[in-house]
C-alpha cells in the first residue's frame, strides 16, 4: 500500500534557508567578480534578494488563485489502522 509523506514546516524552513544562503553567496561572487568592489557586491545582492523575495511571495499568493494543474484527490487518513 502506498504511503504519503509531508514536509514538517522545520524542514521546509531549513531547506528554505539552506537555500536562500545559497543563493546569496552566488549572487555576491558574480557580483564581485563582475564589479571587482565588496561594498557594492553587497548592496547589489542585498537589495537583489530583498526585491526578489518579495516578487516570489506575491507569484507564490496569485498562484494561489489559479486552479489549472491541480487535481482533487480524496486521501482516506484511516487506511492504514
Amino acid at each position: 500500500m502506498p504511503h504519503h509523506y509531508y514536509d514538517h514546516h522545520k524542514r521546509s524552513l531549513a531547506k528554505s534557508l539552506g537555500y536562500i544562503g545559497l543563493v546569496i553567496i552566488a549572487d555576491w561572487i558574480v557580483t564581485f567578480l563582475i564589479t571587482m568592489r565588496a561594498d557594492l557586491s553587497l548592496k547589489v545582492t542585498v537589495y537583489s534578494n530583498l526585491v526578489g523575495g518579495i516578487i516570489y511571495f506575491i507569484h507564490e499568493r496569485a498562484w494561489n488563485h489559479i486552479h489549472w494543474g491541480k487535481t482533487k484527490i480524496e486521501i482516506d487518513l484511516m487506511e492504514d489502522k
